[in-house]
């Protein structure tokens, strides 16, 4: 236990102080800091959810994956207050972090210096970018700057969209949102926006740990985006979430139905349900296949692990 806590204090040591050697962690620390993802992971190292959770995900209400997480102890990973840039919009995907800080000249240096080892090529704001795979979000704390603090334009907004065919969630600022508009697909969560260009500010780290306002994010956690917030889901917990919020509104379609065609009460259904209602649930999805929102095999092993 000892070892397993010294070597999560180095990995975060490592994630969040810029080293002569590297931008971003390695693919052996971002697994030393998602130890509990047992799935696929990116060549960096990342867990690689499946697109068809982030699909079913879209489905989920805030407040069930809020509170799915919430009752297994991450209680930090929700935002709210975003300038959204089509609000009605879904945007789910898998998280690219970047860090970035006020401008230090000798830091600052030293990045560009690593950089240009790692035959990293333009301005270091867009070295997140250039990490981005299908799928992926392009997330950012920039401390919440605006003036000056804008993090992409348009050019960089189409780069960001034709890598990830998704968006950004920015603890900060963009440009040309204009142009942004006119990117079909692109959508933004930021702070706010400026026409000002980045100045005085510099990037520490590429996939290391962040804060998003009241969120503590780290790479390759699931994302569910919404006009009222954003949660950052931990990889190992996605399925969880998607397959309890699918179950809710499965149990919800059965109490709503009975409850209008009088067959129980309303203290009947929003309590413990007795074994003969349990028995008519089970009845119901038989008869209503096309109900489920998740295969049989999955429902039947919810159930069975669960208490419903």
């Amino acid at each position: 236990m000892k070892k397993r806590m010294s070597q999560m204090f180095m990995l975060l040591y490592f994630s969040l102080t810029i080293t002569a050697q590297q931008v971003t962690l390695t693919p052996d620390q971002i697994k030393g800091l998602t130890p509990e993802w047992k799935g696929e992971r990116f060549p960096d190292g990342r867990p690689k959810v499946s697109d068809k959770m982030l699909e079913r995900l879209k489905k989920v209400h805030l407040e069930e994956a809020w509170g799915v997480l919430r009752n297994k102890g991450y209680q930090n990973q929700f935002e709210g207050d975003w300038m959204i840039q089509f609000p009605d919009s879904v945007m789910t995907g898998r998280v690219v972090t970047a860090q970035y800080m006020p401008m230090r000249p000798d830091v600052d240096k030293i990045i560009k210096e690593v950089g240009k080892n790692e035959k990293r090529i333009g301005a270091p704001n867009s070295w997140p970018i250039d990490v981005l795979k299908d799928g992926d979000i392009y997330v950012a704390d920039s401390y919440g700057k605006m003036a000056d603090g804008t993090l992409i334009g348009d050019n960089l907004g189409n780069a960001i969209y034709a890598k990830s065919h998704r968006g950004v969630i920015f603890y900060g600022s963009v440009r040309d949102v204009e142009g942004l508009d006119e990117i079909k697909g692109f959508n933004s969560w930021t702070k706010g926006n400026d026409p000002s260009y980045i100045q005085q500010m510099m990037l520490s780290g590429i996939n290391v740990p962040i804060r998003i306002g009241r969120a503590t994010v780290l790479p390759g956690d699931a994302v569910l985006a919404k006009k009222y917030g954003v949660v950052f889901i931990p990889a190992h917990l996605l399925d969880t979430v998607v397959l309890n919020a699918e179950f809710i509104a499965l149990r919800d379609q059965f109490g709503h139905q009975r409850l209008r065609e009088g067959k129980y009460t309303p203290g009947q259904i929003d309590t413990q349900w007795t074994d003969e209602i349990k028995k008519d649930f089970l009845q119901w999805i038989k008869d209503n296949p096309d109900k489920l929102p998740m295969t049989r095999e999955e429902l039947d092993k919810f159930m069975k692990e669960r208490n419903w």
